[in-house]
Formats: C-alpha cells, structure tokens, sequence
C-alpha cells in the first residue's frame, strides 16, 4: 500500500485584511491598517497550490471560513438585522468588528493536530482541531473547522474528527504548527514531536516575558492521548522563551520537519541538544535515522529568519530521497538568509532544490508557505476515502481562479467592514464555493 503526504492549502478569504490583530507576530502588527488586495492575496495562495500540485504533490484546498462572524457579534451582544448588527459593531466596538472579520483561517497550519493511522491505537487518521484560545479573532474558528474537516474527511471508519480541546488558557493549543512528526516513510510508525511555549501548571519553566506562550504543554498531552499515541513515541520540547520574544510565536517559524529531517534554527529549543538526542533515540527504535539540518545564529539571526520566514517554509519530500525547501520571496531579499540557502544547496546535505514564491499578501500578515498549509500522511486507500472534489488538478485551480476573480475585491480596508454588501458578496461567494468542493452545508449561514 504506498503512502504519500497531503498538503491541504488554505484559501484566502473574501475579507482578508490587515487590521494587525495577533500581537506576538511581529509582522501582523507592524502592517496594522494597511490596505489589502483580498483578490491577490488568493490568487497568489492558489499558484502555489497548482505549483506544487504540478511538481507530482498531492495538494488540497480548504475553504475559508464565513467573515465578518456575524454569530460572534450577536453573542457579544449586538442585536437586530445583520446590518443593523455591522453598524452597531462598528460604531461602538470597531475592534470587535475587526476580529470577527479576519481571514486568519488562511493558516491551517492552526486549523488542527494530525496524526496519520500508522500511530494511532485504532489505526484511524486523527484530527483535533485547535481551540486557538490566545486570540479572540481566532478562538472563533474551530465549531467550523471542524464542520470542514468532516466535509473533507467524511469516513469514520478511517477518520477521526474530534472536537477541540477546553477552549481555556490551561489548554492552549494552536494546532499543527507546533507538532511535525518523524518517521522513516509516511507508512511506517513515526515519533510525534509536540513543542509548547509554556506550561499552565508547572511555573517553574521558563517563560517569555514580551510575548505570550500560546501553546501549552497540557495541550499537547492532551491531544497525545485522545489521538492513542504511544508515550514512547512521543517527543515534547519547549520553544527557546527568548526566540518567542523575538517574534518567534509559533514553532514553524524556527523549525520545520518531514520524515527524518529537522530544519531548525540553533535557538528554537530549551535543552535543544537533549531533545535532537531523545528525537535520535526514539526514531532509531522505529527503523529511522534522524537527519537534524542546524542553521547557525552566526550565519542566520533570529531576526533574519523572522523577517525572512526561512523556517515558515514547505520541506518536501524528492524521489531520490532527498528534500525540496519552499520558501517565500522575503527569502531572496534577506541576503544572509539567500546565502546560507546557496550553501546549504551546495553542501551535499538531504535539502537539495529550493523553490520561491511570492506570498506578500500572507506574508504582510504574519504567515509564510508552512502557515497556509495542513499536512496529512495518508495510504492510498484513505486517499480514496477524501473527498474528491477539493483535490487540487487543472480543472479545480481554473475553476477556482475563476471564482476568485467573479467575486474577490482587490481593495480592503477597515472602513468595508460595516458594509452589508461585503457580507452578502462573502456569503454569496462561500455558497458557491461549497457546490465547486462538494462540502455540503458547513457555514453558519447555510445551517441557520
């Protein structure tokens, strides 16, 4: 049976914006309030679907979720008809209005945990999807990420969708971008690696002092039992509490891994040679010879890496066994990133080709090519069992480009938000979007 790994893109939202909500990314922040191009935006997002799709990877896409979150706003109180909900959001609480427009579900890297049959007690596939509790505007998604998945993966026999964790502080979880896993193929028994800002039980840890910890350790564990994961192929490691403050909020952008190889940075872990140790050790006992890739700080800063997004990269497997990093175009423009990248090409190590994309729409708000993607290893038999219709091939990328150019505006700004237009365009344009995947009823709007 072979097995493969499928990168499932998040599409950008009708409403993408940049109103500088996630404090903690850097990025996010510094662009506050610029104006975007919600068009471009997915139609940048969606060449590097077909792209990679067209170099022989299995390539998805998942649908974005219902913005502005007029549910959310009534909850919070505002009442009357959804305009009359809009304008009041707007006039009396303009941030609030804000959060509940974002189109954050673009990084589906947040959107959920996996953990492939190979590892699971039942043999099934394993999705939780992430409370996202740190931030409002985020901790709003899951109730329709979860809808999507199970429109995505609609086979209980094969897979498991679970609800998300406790949405509360103690169990923190921000989903897949902070857990890869290792494994000599995508078949075989792998070693999962959690990695945790915090802990909310244990205050002896260190901790950041600029920026919040997101994800907790309780969290992982949490999600290691409900998945049936066994302790002894489970890694847990803490992020470096001063790469954090530097921008740093989630792992994938210190570090990022596929089958054997680790692509990090010298400063993304507490204890970092003890736990590259216990990831040696632990996949040794499966079968694996574990491949750590360790950039320098003397070569590549912090900073650097933050600015460039190096490790908010695609590592992706060649046939010959080697890897192909993805990068963003920040990368060519950061010239000791650029340099390191040509000598890690000429160093005979597993990163072997280097792939570029323009991503400055996603980028300008805080996320890169690991940001936009969830990945899923899968046998051809569950393969089989996803639903076919949001697997990316010629036909769906023009169709969708189509759909994006019908209904996208190349202009928004914080102002659009109250506009009951841009809410009837959003609904109108997700209603066709659900017939083009074949998803069925999964936004709030088509349930009510």
């Amino acid at each position: 049976m072979m097995a493969f790994e499928l990168n499932i893109d998040g599409l950008v939202g009708p409403t993408h914006n940049y109103a500088g909500l996630s404090f903690g990314n850097v990025a996010s922040t510094g662009n506050a309030r610029v104006t975007a191009n919600p068009k471009l935006a997915a139609l940048q997002g969606l060449a590097k679907m077909k792209a990679l799709a067209d170099l022989g990877y299995a390539q998805a896409v998942f649908a974005p979720h219902e913005r502005p979150a007029i549910g959310a706003l009534r909850e919070l109180g505002f009442a009357g008809s959804d305009a009359q909900v809009l304008a009041r959001a707007a006039k009396d609480a303009p941030e609030l209005l804000s959060a509940c427009s974002s189109a954050s579900s673009m990084w589906t890297a947040n959107a959920a945990t996996v953990s492939p049959s190979a590892d699971t007690a039942d043999g099934r596939v394993h999705f939780t999807p992430a409370n996202l509790n740190n931030k409002f505007h985020r901790s709003i998604e899951h109730p329709t990420t979860r809808r999507l998945l199970q429109a995505m993966f609609p086979d209980e026999n094969r897979f498991a969708i679970h609800a998300a964790l406790p949405a509360q502080m103690h169990f923190g979880d921000e989903g897949a971008a902070n857990h890869t896993r290792f494994a000599a193929a995508y078949d075989r028994p792998g070693v999962a690696f959690f990695v945790y800002g915090g802990s909310a039980f244990d205050a002896s840890r260190p901790a950041p002092k600029r920026f919040p910890a997101r994800h907790t350790l309780e969290a992982c564990q949490a999600v290691a039992r409900r998945h049936g994961l066994r302790d002894d192929a489970v890694v847990y490691a803490q992020q470096d509490p001063d790469v954090i403050d530097a921008g740093v909020f989630h792992n994938d952008v210190i570090s990022v891994g596929n089958l054997n190889v680790l692509f990090h940075h010298q400063q993304s872990f507490v204890d970092q040679p003890r736990v590259l140790a216990e990831l040696a050790d632990k996949l040794a006992v499966l079968g694996g010879e574990f491949v750590p890739v360790e950039v320098p700080s003397a070569q590549v800063s912090v900073g650097d890496a933050v600015r460039s997004y190096l490790f908010n990269s695609q590592l992706l497997a060649l046939a010959d066994g080697g890897m192909r990093l993805v990068v963003p175009e920040e990368c060519h423009k950061t010239p000791a990133v650029w340099a390191y990248l040509q000598s890690l090409l000429a160093s005979g190590g597993p990163v072997r080709e280097l792939s570029v994309f323009d991503l400055r729409e996603s980028m300008q708000n805080g996320g890169g090519p690991a940001c936009l993607r969830l990945r899923v290893a899968l046998n051809d038999a569950e393969l089989a069992a996803v639903n076919p219709a949001i697997l990316i091939n010629d036909t769906l990328y023009a169709r969708l480009v189509g759909w994006v150019e019908k209904h996208y505006r190349d202009r928004l700004g914080e102002r659009d938000f109250a506009d009951p237009q841009l809410l009837a365009e959003t609904r109108g344009a997700l209603d066709e979007l659900t017939r083009i995947l074949c998803l069925g009823s999964v936004y709030p709007f088509q349930l009510a």
